[in-house]
């Protein structure tokens, strides 16, 4: 019998002043079953990062043909393609080539290096893509917030973004990886 998805709920009360971006938002959140609690709350960070009216969720681990989060236009061009992990170059080249901008956020700890050094020679040709790395130990502290029902206060300052909800803090300062051409 095949696994089915965990469904979140997630209230995001975001505060991001440097877009000076103001809102709430109610999201339902399914966890693959592949899916780890720090993978899902990464979701939510890319989300808040990117928030906006016309973000949405896709199938995401369930296709290959979707990103994480994608924003389209009214005539259903992908105006944002947000990728997460560390996916090949064809991926990324795939991305570019569907989308107006591509925000890929990296995580992994030890493997991110690796894999930065393996393709940011080959990543420097998208003018459209912006790499953002999420410090691991963060990430870690991000995904013990993970509840079936949450309510997070999210706030995002000269790049540093704070998650909290009535227990807990967690402030995670992304860093833009710059590809060398």
């Amino acid at each position: 019998m095949a696994l089915k998805a965990t469904i979140f709920k997630a209230t995001l009360h975001i505060a991001d002043m440097d877009r000076h971006y103001y809102a709430d938002h109610h999201l339902t959140v399914a966890r693959h079953p592949s899916e780890t609690d720090e993978r899902m709350m990464i979701r939510l960070l890319a989300f808040a990062l990117n928030a906006s009216d016309n973000l949405e969720f896709t199938k995401g681990l369930s296709s290959d043909d979707e990103p994480e989060l994608w924003q389209k236009s009214l005539t259903d061009d992908i105006e944002l393609w947000v990728e997460l992990g560390l996916p090949d170059e064809d991926r990324v080249r795939k991305a570019c080539n569907r989308s107006q901008q591509v925000t890929l956020y990296t995580y992994g700890g030890r493997a991110v290096p690796v894999w930065w050094e393996k393709h940011h020679n080959k990543l420097a040709r998208f003018g459209n893509l912006t790499i953002v790395d999420l410090p691991a130990e963060t990430v870690a502290e991000l995904a013990a917030l993970a509840e079936r029902s949450m309510t997070l206060q999210v706030s995002i300052q000269d790049g540093e973004v704070t998650f909290s909800n009535e227990k807990s803090l967690v402030s995670i300062t992304p860093e833009q990886r710059q590809p060398k051409i």
